[in-house]
């Protein structure tokens, strides 16, 4: 599947925001990408500007494209419970967030490849689909004879982040998706209800 392959940098500071980690660019240059920099007067944006920005940059944020990103907005309002929270909770839940969040891989798109190489198991079984759902009581884990791959092995020795929903094991890498996480506890900075209102037009 296709796959966004361009400029990181250019995209955070579209966004004024460190959403593939932290960078540099960014820090030195916190205005939109553009040839004449930040003295050009840029009008002020319709409604529909903004609502479209903060879809997208959810859609880069978590590396889903643009049909995967209809099809889990519509998953999301058919579920009980607020529309936004929901798109954000089965973002969450993909398999390749999850490796990311339990620190087997710095990057999402590195534990999106890591996923699809076949490095990772779901409860005992080798699971090769970053949109994989998990459920509740799910064990994620490195498979036994990629544990000793050095990008592995130095991402899970330098991550140092730890998260509600998540029941991590560094020794043995392999953790366990024990519950899906609220609102609060997800700290990617994004205005879901911005989304929910572009989809609803």
């Amino acid at each position: 599947m296709a796959r966004y392959t361009g400029p990181k940098s250019k995209i955070a500071r579209r966004f004024r925001d460190p959403i593939f980690g932290a960078d540099k660019a960014l820090e030195r240059k916190n205005y939109g990408p553009g040839q004449h920099g930040p003295n050009k007067r840029r009008g002020k944006q319709s409604e529909y500007a903004v609502q479209l920005m903060e879809k997208q940059k959810a859609k880069y944020t978590y590396g889903i494209l643009e049909k995967q990103f209809s099809n889990l907005f519509k998953k999301a309002s058919r579920m009980k419970g607020i529309t936004g929270e929901n798109l954000l909770i089965l973002c969450e839940s993909r398999l390749d967030n999850t490796v990311f969040r339990m620190g087997i891989s710095p990057t999402r798109r590195g534990a999106r490849q890591l996923v699809g190489h076949r490095h990772i198991t779901v409860n005992g079984e080798i699971v090769n689909i970053p949109s994989y759902t998990l459920r509740e009581g799910d064990v994620v884990a490195v498979r036994e004879k990629s544990k000793s791959l050095e990008a592995i092995s130095s991402s899970v020795a330098a991550s140092a982040n730890s998260f509600d929903w998540i029941d991590w094991n560094p020794t043995a890498m392999e953790g366990r998706f024990v519950n899906k996480p609220t609102r609060e506890m997800i700290p990617e900075n994004i205005k879901e209800q911005l989304i929910v209102e572009l989809y609803s037009k």
